[in-house]
């Protein structure tokens, strides 16, 4: 096909003038032809003005297909243009997006390395204000302690009364620090029992009577001494079944901070590190009353005597410490050991039926010697695993020569969740098993014979924190032994068995609410119930209790 120009003139001849050509009508019609038949016979290219003469309605079709051919030709080159403009368009579309994207993440990065210039300044900064704290601080301190010329005297300036709502200064600058603290614990409730303290509650700091009690109120002091000890001291009060005032100086120790290899020295009179509840104080417990089998073989104020320990840190993956106390062993505090014991009604001091004799220390082996391992494992982030075991060994005063030894082994779990807030919620089991040998000598004066009294038994406690400041607690006992000769008359001797759940409500840190029911049976007594609720406050800060 090829392109070419054709042209037609067209001329219209009327009726009356046929024969003659020059009256006609000629149309001139120049068109532009896209293509072109390329056919051998139709080849000669058309350079002249070719003249037809039609009649007018053909001239007229001929003029119409001409154009439409025009049209045709035209709307083509029309949408080819248009055809290349959306691709221009399209084009400076793309290059408009990636132009405005390389933007972005110029001043993405510009952003960055202010943030990070400015952070730096701001920590640079705070770390330069610190230094500069630091500085006058330690000026300060020196200044406090470099040791001043004389002066002449001067009429020093009065200086304001003392007021009642000013503060009392009770710690010093520097390393030197204490915390003062006063706890109370007080019971109300009821027993079946006329006198709950006669075979049910045998602790010291157990409720005592019916109604009203207040066995424990405290005042405690620890803080730091120097960088190389610590001090803690606890002066407890008491209410008797009388109403009476009695006061003890329950502990009083100090303990080395900086002893090398990981060992720790303890001095003073303190509580013996055996087993878990021991060493603890009333406010730390999670039931009204002490566990019978530790009433049974450590008295009512549990194992505690003035003394040394020393323990040391082990060096394991996992936390591993060894204990080794040595005490006077003398006294109730010491109840299967020196301790002279209770008066009967002619005012002998007798222990287990027997007449006690005053033994005064003449040697090592007649101190009380207590040794403890405990090692704890973290089973998973959750959860924890304590176990521990413990001895005491030291001689009775029921006659010469005669030996006392207490052997026993504890454990603990607990699960809290990662999520935990305050401590809640968390599920613990606490379960300690004692035994225990007591060589008794033998008395005439009660027809009693020397025998070999054996004690054991056992508590088990599971605690819940089902909800912030509410926990759920059961703990079950038992403690037995074999017959002795004055079982009949013995209130920690025979078998006994208890179960207590107890319900228990902290309003803040500093109180708390427990309602705590028993379910006694014993040998001595039958079957007994009791009701309690404990209510605790305390004042001041107290120290964080060993886990």
């Amino acid at each position: 096909m090829k392109a070419g120009i054709i042209t037609w003139r067209f001329k219209a001849i009327s009726e009356g003038n046929a024969g003659n050509t020059e009256s006609g009508l000629t149309v001139h019609t120049r068109a532009v032809v896209a293509a072109w038949p390329s056919a051998p016979a139709d080849r000669k290219k058309l350079t002249r003005v070719q003249q037809v003469r039609t009649p007018l309605h053909s001239n007229l079709a001929a003029a119409l297909a001409v154009l439409v051919l025009m049209v045709w030709g035209c709307v083509s080159q029309a949408s080819g243009q248009a055809t290349n403009e959306v691709e221009d368009l399209r084009r400076q579309l793309r290059q408009l997006q990636e132009n405005f994207e390389r933007m972005q993440r110029e001043q993405h990065q510009q952003i960055e390395a202010l943030t990070k210039k400015m952070d730096n300044l701001t920590k640079e900064q705070a770390a330069e204000a610190d230094k500069k704290k630091l500085e006058q601080e330690l000026a300060t301190e020196l200044q406090k302690n470099q040791p001043t010329a004389a002066a002449p005297p001067t009429t020093p300036a009065p200086s304001a009364a003392w007021s009642p709502t000013q503060p009392l200064t009770v710690a010093r600058a520097g390393s030197a620090y204490m915390n003062i603290s006063f706890d109370a614990l007080m019971d109300v409730g009821g027993s079946t029992a006329p006198d709950p303290s006669q075979f049910l509650e045998l602790g010291d700091h157990d409720p005592m009577t019916r109604g009203f009690s207040l066995p424990n109120a405290e005042i405690a002091l620890d803080g730091a001494v120097d960088p190389y000890f610590k001090g803690f001291a606890n002066i407890v009060l008491k209410l008797d079944h009388n109403n009476e005032t009695s006061i003890e100086l329950e502990e009083a120790y100090a303990q080395t901070m900086s002893l090398p290899a990981n060992f720790q020295a303890k001095a003073g009179q303190f509580y013996a590190a055996f087993g878990r509840q021991n060493a603890q104080h009333p406010h730390q417990w999670a039931f009204v009353d002490d566990p019978i089998i530790l009433t049974r073989t450590f008295g009512p104020d549990g194992l505690r005597n003035v003394g040394g320990q020393l323990s040391w840190l082990a060096p394991t993956p996992f936390y591993t410490e060894a204990f080794l106390g040595v005490f006077n062993g003398q006294g109730s505090t010491a109840f299967s050991f020196r301790n002279p014991g209770q008066p009967d009604t002619n005012g002998v001091l007798r222990v287990h039926g027997r007449a006690t004799t005053d033994l005064t220390l003449s040697s090592p082996g007649e101190l009380l010697y207590v040794p403890r391992i405990a090692s704890s494992f973290d089973l998973t982030d959750q959860q924890t695993l304590v176990v521990g075991a413990s001895a005491a060994f030291g001689p009775n005063e029921t006659g010469t020569d005669l030996r006392s030894q207490v052997y026993g082994a504890d454990i603990y779990w607990k699960w809290k969740p990662a999520n935990a807030q305050a401590g809640f919620p968390f599920v613990s089991w606490q379960t300690e098993a004692l035994y225990q040998r007591f060589n008794a000598g033998a008395d005439p004066s009660a027809s009693l014979t020397a025998e070999g009294l054996r004690d054991w038994g056992f508590y088990s406690q599971v605690l819940w924190g089902f909800r912030p400041r509410w926990m759920a607690g059961l703990r079950g006992e038992y403690a037995s032994g074999n017959h002795g000769e004055y079982d009949p008359y013995d209130v920690y001797r025979n078998e006994r068995t208890r179960f207590s759940p107890d319900l228990t409500f902290y309003p803040s840190e500093f109180s708390k609410i427990r309602l705590q029911y028993n379910y006694d049976h014993g040998a001595l007594f039958g079957v007994e119930h009791s009701v309690w609720l404990q209510f605790e406050f305390l004042l001041g800060a107290h120290g964080a209790h060993k886990f």
